[in-house]
């Protein structure tokens, strides 16, 4: 498996740079996986959805449906792609610091 190099250690990660053990996320990990994304800034709104995410899959180990997500940040999933470009499964939950979703979120 593949790793990435965070703050002096090594983080394990897919080949497409999901974290594979999502207790190794933090806040900091995610700002740099945002950069990876194309993402300069976390705005509040990423942070909604990024928070929201994790602890979905912190509380029912899976990631929550788009239409779960939509209802409980109130953010329309057009508003979300814009946030995060390559969407929710791809960009929101990499930035969560989740494992690849096996399909939709």
């Amino acid at each position: 498996m593949p790793f990435m190099e965070f703050e002096g250690k090594k983080v394990e990660v897919n080949e497409e740079g999901f974290l594979l053990r999502p207790e190794d996320w933090s806040e900091e990990l995610a700002k740099m996986l945002a950069e990876a994304e194309g993402i300069d800034e976390l705005t509040e709104d990423h942070w909604k959805v990024i928070n929201y995410i994790r602890q979905y899959y912190l509380d029912h180990d899976i990631a929550p449906m788009v239409r779960l997500l939509c209802k409980e940040t109130g953010f329309p999933l057009r508003y979300i792609y814009q946030l995060f470009t390559s969407g929710p499964a791809r960009g929101a939950c990499k930035l969560a610091g989740l494992p690849k979703p096996d399909g939709c979120v």
